[in-house]
């Protein structure tokens, strides 16, 4: 047994009983993060704070929030919206956090392409990360069907449609999905629950392995270099901070990361009280009517890319449904897509860089005619951009990286 004696203050109390000073150099006060690294590094701390907003604010809707066909609507736009003090704030927040969240795990997702954050022993980081991603778009799609509007019910009727595609069992799936054979409150339900228990459970487990995942491999850094963390922290604790090239993720990187995250926080709260429009489709402020298809159905504007992938085969559904399931895992494989041992940013790797813009311009045309009607030129200037998409990844991107592995031999 332990030996157990007087106390010098909690956090020696605590020590006694929980060992939480070999947790605190476990995870932070010698946690070794590079120097050379800039503010982009600071968005996996922002999303963290945005889950954070997600939950607390989801949280405080649940209170009013009732998940029936016949009682959601209301709850949501009369109930939240006018009756409850603040809660305009709290739904405002949810949708806008919601929104953002997107924006800055995209940001996150190409800067980790752009530095080739997912090479050379940080395979798993990039892994769990794509699953995250995968996650967070089923939260986010099961979300936007609970106000039970116009929109949340087609979209809800496409996308569990989708799934009646798959050989042999396709059409039992998708009763099953839905708990009926039409989007009903049974569909509901499923995805309220899936939506504030089963998804943000799974996230928060992921999130501690994706964290757990940077322990060995460490923080890629700006340049790529290969650093000895072990010789440098050494130099750091020996008090040659200036010659060490790394610092501690406690206090040192966390500040920064603070600073980071009050500059945007103050961002959000301004988008969140003034500009919120943004992330609420006005057409879902219409209740949801099985009997009126909207004349354009689409999804929120960070499904819209694969989306229009989705839709880029105009000639054939099946060749879509295919191009879509791939376009949402391609991802997940580019650490073995990427042939070149090169850990370097996209400037320093030439054919890379052509590859990268390529690619970010052509996920910028997905999403811009993702919002169109598929409709005369609209359909064959989709078509082209998802082409470009399944060969960028899959063809251009091994080609150029094999070039680019064998020059380095």
């Amino acid at each position: 047994m332990a030996q157990i004696q007087k106390a010098n203050g909690i956090i020696d109390w605590l020590d006694q009983r929980l060992a939480v000073k070999p947790l605190m150099k476990v995870l932070m006060t010698e946690y070794w993060i590079p120097k050379n690294i800039n503010f982009l590094w600071a968005m996996g701390v922002i999303l963290v704070i945005l889950f954070t907003l997600l939950v607390v604010s989801g949280l405080f809707l649940l209170m009013y929030y009732k998940p029936d066909t016949k009682l959601a609507f209301d709850s949501v736009n009369y109930t939240i919206m006018q009756e409850v003090a603040y809660g305009w704030l709290w739904r405002h927040l949810h949708a806008v956090s919601a929104s953002v969240c997107f924006l800055i795990i995209y940001i996150h997702m190409f800067v980790a392409i752009y530095y080739g954050s997912y090479k050379q022993g940080r395979e798993m980081i990039w892994v769990t990360g794509m699953i995250l991603f995968g996650l967070f778009s089923a939260e986010a799609f099961s979300g936007y069907m609970l106000p039970w509007g116009q929109m949340s019910y087609w979209a809800a009727a496409v996308i569990t449609n989708l799934f009646g595609g798959i050989p042999v069992i396709g059409p039992e799936l998708v009763v099953w999905i839905r708990g009926n054979f039409i989007v009903a409150d049974a569909t509901l339900t499923r995805f309220f629950m899936l939506h504030v228990v089963l998804l943000p459970v799974v996230i928060m487990l992921v999130i501690a392995v994706h964290f757990y995942s940077l322990r060995i491999p460490h923080v890629n850094n700006m340049y790529g270099e290969e650093i000895d963390f072990e010789a440098e922290a050494e130099k750091f604790k020996a008090g040659n901070k200036k010659e060490s090239k790394v610092i501690p993720f406690w206090p040192m990187f966390l500040s920064k990361d603070f600073f980071v995250a009050s500059f945007f926080l103050a961002i959000l709260f301004y988008l969140t009280c003034y500009h919120y429009s943004f992330a609420l489709d006005p057409i879902n402020f219409d209740p949801a009517d099985h009997l009126k298809t909207p004349p354009h159905i689409y999804p929120e504007w960070y499904f819209l890319w694969s989306y229009e992938i989705l839709r880029g085969f105009f000639f054939s559904a099946d060749l879509g449904l295919i191009a879509f399931g791939i376009a949402n895992v391609v991802f997940i494989l580019l650490p073995w897509l990427d042939r070149s041992k090169v850990v370097a940013p996209a400037h320093k790797r030439p054919g890379f860089m052509i590859f990268y813009w390529l690619l970010v311009a052509d996920m910028i045309i997905l999403t811009i005619w993702g919002k169109l009607p598929p409709t005369g030129a609209n359909a064959y200037i989709g078509f082209v951009a998802t082409i470009a998409f399944l060969v960028l990844l899959f063809v251009f991107l091994p080609i150029i990286t094999k070039i680019e592995d064998k020059k380095q031999a």
